[in-house]
């Protein structure tokens, strides 16, 4: 095998043997090939072939195969037959067979025959996209499509294909992606706030309460819901997990009492806290992690989220997850409330917009950071902490996603009763501070690279790609990234990111931030 599709890659070069994620060779022959057909089925679409279930088969195929998805080779096995007759595709008849197309076609033969750069750009390319199915699918869930998304789905693909890629088409197509990712994180944010309310700030209790307890994370609203209502009246509480956190400021969500609060941290720690957690743990969208045995039979998984062995349940009846949850031992005691909040999404933050901009004219704010993104296991990521509190008192910062487990225990404080520590939500949220940054320069009348804003990015998976194309895209420049830069941008593609966007990797804490402030 090789992949090199997460920050976390064998050292930083690529994993050969076995995935660092818990990817087996077996599976990731699979996902390959899976790529593989949703490029022939785009094909296909471009020649005319074009068909609903196609539009939905390539974008649940990429999302498929995203980091922490699905570990379930046979899952993928079928999945990929169902792919091959919507394209002229022959499945071999066997697993072994399978797994071998997968080599075939996998980014190593590409590698021997294009090179190392073209190769790397295809799969920043790639990765962008999966990514982008991941938020189309979110909003697909919720009733949000654009037929152009999918369309471009099958477009880049089929680029993808070609057998003479150039380096300048690549890189124009990386900025496309860029470009339709933003509409479909428009589309997301659409979905959610149009079913579940706008985010309000909402303080979220991060200890026990006494009872039956249910954890679910990943980053699914709908399953959410769907567990809230089905446990209604049940005696069972209700906890966020993950990426899960920014759910408590959706009206909504909030409105369900048993809703109590957040449980553990970003999904790198879940093996220690499901073990903990006495309780049933439903894992939605991706960050599953290969469950220990001592809670492998209360562990459930729907949606695209597969591990082998762990009990499915793909009609949204969660009646098997509560029946868990009632035969578990629940929390004995209800420890002191502790909280922290959440809720800052572009429509909180901009009703405080005037609040906001006197502060900054008066001097009494001087910078913005947004520090946030994905959390990770491997070493480094402790310099995101160190950022965090190295910010001066009269900055503040805007976060999202699982990297903000870093440091959103900590206090910070406020300036002119706002607090300084803003947590915008989920990944999925970048289009809320997107907005707000493009608020901010119209009120200042000014481009948004000229804002006293600093971008301190952590990445891990896909999703964090394409997030970076649709900033790129938008022209932002200086944006830091780490803890270490993707192991498929070459060095010269990096040369290019770096003369058009001056995009840097993250070196110490003092000296990045020292540079933000022009110290």
């Amino acid at each position: 095998m090789f992949c090199y599709q997460c920050e976390q890659t064998a050292q930083c070069s690529g994993c050969t043997s076995f995935g660092v994620c818990g990817k087996d060779p077996e599976t990731a022959a699979l996902q390959d090939l899976l790529v593989d057909v949703c490029k022939q089925i785009a094909v296909k679409a471009q020649a005319g072939g074009r068909s609903r279930e196609a539009d939905l088969f390539v974008m649940e195929g990429l999302f498929t195969t995203v980091t922490n998805v699905n570990f379930d080779p046979d899952d993928i096995a079928m999945v990929i037959r169902r792919g091959a007759k919507l394209c002229d595709f022959e499945p071999a008849a066997d697993m072994d067979g399978l797994v071998k197309q997968g080599e075939a076609v996998g980014i190593e033969s590409r590698k021997n025959t294009l090179g190392d750069d073209i190769t790397g750009l295809q799969e920043l390319i790639l990765y962008g996209l999966k990514g982008m199915a991941a938020y189309a699918d979110h909003a697909y869930i919720l009733g949000k499509e654009d037929d152009s998304v999918f369309a471009f789905f099958h477009e880049a693909l089929a680029s993808l294909k070609q057998d003479t890629p150039t380096v300048d088409a690549l890189f124009s197509l990386a900025m496309k992606v860029g470009e339709v990712n933003l509409t479909v994180m428009g589309l997301l944010d659409e979905a959610n706030t149009g079913t579940y309310g706008h985010p309000v700030p909402t303080p979220v209790n991060i200890n026990a309460v006494k009872g039956k307890a249910i954890l679910i994370s990943g980053h699914d609203l709908k399953d959410l819901a769907l567990l809230l209502e089905q446990t209604e009246g049940k005696g069972i509480n209700i906890y966020t997990h993950g990426e899960m956190l920014p759910c408590h400021g959706y009206p909504e969500l909030k409105k369900y009492k048993h809703l109590v609060g957040n449980y553990g941290g970003a999904w790198q720690d879940q093996r220690a806290e499901f073990e903990a957690f006495p309780g049933a743990i439903l894992m939605t969208t991706n960050c599953i992690q290969k469950p220990k045995e001592n809670y492998k039979a209360r562990i459930f998984t729907c949606g695209l989220v597969q591990w082998p062995g762990v009990q499915h349940i793909d009609n949204g009846d969660f009646s098997p997850v509560i029946e868990a949850a009632l035969e578990a031992p629940g929390f004995p005691e209800t420890e002191p409330e502790k909280n922290i909040m959440v809720g800052f999404g572009h429509n909180a933050v901009m009703s405080v917009a005037p609040t906001v901009i006197d502060a900054v004219k008066s001097g009494a704010l001087k910078h913005f950071f947004l520090i946030g993104g994905c959390d990770g296991a491997k070493s480094g990521r402790n310099y995101y902490t160190d950022f965090a509190e190295a910010v001066p008192d009269d900055c503040a910062i805007l976060t999202l996603a699982c990297g903000k487990y870093r440091f959103n225990k900590l206090e910070f404080g406020e300036i002119g009763g706002i607090p300084r520590l803003l947590d915008i939500g989920q990944c999925n949220d970048a289009f809320s501070a997107i907005q707000i940054a493009i608020a901010l320069a119209g009120a200042f009348d000014c481009g948004v690279n000229d804002l006293p804003l600093s971008m301190i990015l952590s990445w891990y998976e896909q999703k964090a790609i394409c997030i970076l194309l649709t900033l790129l895209h938008l022209g932002i420049k200086d944006i830091k990234v780490g803890p270490s830069l993707p192991a498929f941008i070459t060095p010269p593609v990096l040369n290019v990111l770096v003369e058009k966007f001056n995009i840097a990797p993250t070196t110490t804490a003092e000296a990045d931030l020292a540079q933000c402030l022009g110290n």
